[in-house]
């Protein structure tokens, strides 16, 4: 049987009882380890200075291996996307306990292995647990006015995907908040390593609140919008500025949330305008991102607790 088992967002001890009695009962546990980390031991890992793809792995792993009881066998991205079959062969006949954090369904991916659980005749249970799609509550954000969330990648030089733009601008149309899930890549491989088959591996990155802020607004610089103003050498009425704001979908005066480490002890929660949070730092990893649609004065209230500057809620 196919256990999918849901970590929570802060360390081991968020675990469920439930979920905590699957693992120790099971034949063989994976941990999904690429769509989402653990700030499980993380201090531990800065100390002894292991902060690189494998070598990170490796030390969760061993972390979560002592706090579980068990042997735990790591799934990168490679094990869960292309050999999955080998998780769902030990499930024919054992039980598997395959964790993830935060949520079980926070990722398509985790959809895709209960189908093929389903398509196989393997039986499967999901024990659910809290993850950033429902924790975001906590800057005071009412989860229903939450629109489509978008998900913001790292950017190379060659490559600057900005689709999200067009479901924040319809989120905000609407009134409606975005969650921006902001990426991770750990155990990744560069192109050129990629394309010559090296197993040789990237350090981890993580995006921070500035740079998926950065991205956001270069977004709003480079499109090509109707009715954006020329040049810097060129004059633009204080008018055509203003009808433009009102056209984009936001800019850098418009009230965004940055979070850090949500679920963990030391989490931060910070309101101001993107010009604000391209240099707020609210320290290590993951982060995440809310730009606000509507605010209900009870929402506002909140934020005023986490707010650089609470009067910019006051212009709002």
């Amino acid at each position: 049987m196919l256990y999918l088992v849901g970590l929570g967002l802060g360390d081991a001890k968020d675990i469920t009882v439930k979920g905590l009695e699957v693992v120790k009962k099971a034949d063989y546990v994976f941990l999904e380890a690429y769509t989402s980390i653990l700030c499980v031991g993380k201090d531990v890992l800065v100390k002894e200075n292991v902060t690189f793809g494998e070598e990170l792995l490796t030390g969760l792993r061993s972390i979560v291996e002592e706090f579980y009881g068990c042997k735990i066998q790591l799934a990168d991205r490679e094990t869960v996307e292309q050999n999955s079959d080998l998780i769902l062969e030990h499930a024919k006949e054992k039980d598997v306990a395959f964790l993830v954090v935060g949520d079980p369904f926070g990722a398509t991916t985790h959809t895709d292995l209960v189908l093929r659980a389903h398509q196989m005749n393997i039986r499967y249970q999901v024990i659910h647990n809290a993850s950033i799609m429902n924790a975001v509550g906590c800057c005071g954000l009412q989860l229903y006015n939450f629109g489509e969330t978008v998900s913001i990648v790292l950017w190379t030089d060659n490559w600057k995907p900005d689709s999200f733009y067009d479901k924040i601008a319809s989120n905000r149309k609407q009134g409606l908040h975005t969650l921006c899930l902001l990426d991770i890549k750990v155990k990744e491989q560069s192109l050129e390593n990629l394309m010559r088959g090296r197993k040789v591996y990237e350090p981890p990155r993580y995006m921070s609140v500035n740079e998926a802020v950065s991205q956001l607004l270069e977004v709003v610089r480079n499109r090509d919008l109707q009715g954006e103003p020329p040049g810097e050498n060129l004059s633009w009425s204080l008018l055509g500025v203003k009808a433009l704001r009102l056209r984009l979908a936001y800019t850098d005066d418009t009230i965004a949330v940055g979070l850090a480490r949500i679920g963990s002890a030391n989490q931060q929660i910070v309101c101001g305008s993107m010009k604000e949070l391209l240099s707020h730092d609210v320290g290590p990893p993951l982060h995440s991102l809310v730009i606000p649609g509507h605010l209900h004065f009870i929402e506002k209230d909140m934020l005023r607790i986490f707010a650089l500057n609470p009067t910019i809620l006051e212009e709002s």
